[in-house]
């Protein structure tokens, strides 16, 4: 069976509300030293990134209006091929510049589905 394109979405937004939980009162230092919260960052991207290039096969035009789409999958593969050369600093930078624009377009868009 297929899966709804909101559960997809759903997906996203969970994901970044939890990433940002993780990460809240932390700067940049604290979050380098924490093992266990880069873990937690790295997973929840993860997931971002395969529930958009999901989505993305199984409604393109609706992924399309999702900006970065290519650059957000992009990064999962290297979160999860590429992680010998992960740079906290960079995954960090990423959940501080990047998430709350995805967050606000992805509940966008949950809200015009009937989601929000």
């Amino acid at each position: 069976m297929q899966r709804d394109p909101r559960a997809f979405l759903w997906d996203v937004r969970e994901s970044v509300l939890a990433i940002q939980g993780f990460i809240a009162g932390m700067d940049a230092g604290a979050y380098a030293a924490s093992d266990l919260v880069q873990a937690g960052v790295e997973r929840k991207f993860e997931i971002i990134g395969e529930a958009l290039n999901q989505l993305a096969k199984l409604d393109a035009p609706l992924a399309a209006r999702i900006p970065e789409l290519p650059q957000i999958v992009a990064f999962r593969n290297q979160l999860i091929h590429g992680y010998a050369k992960v740079k906290a600093r960079t995954v960090w930078n990423v959940a501080q510049g990047s998430l709350p624009a995805l967050l606000v377009c992805v509940s966008g868009l949950l809200e015009e589905l009937g989601e929000g």
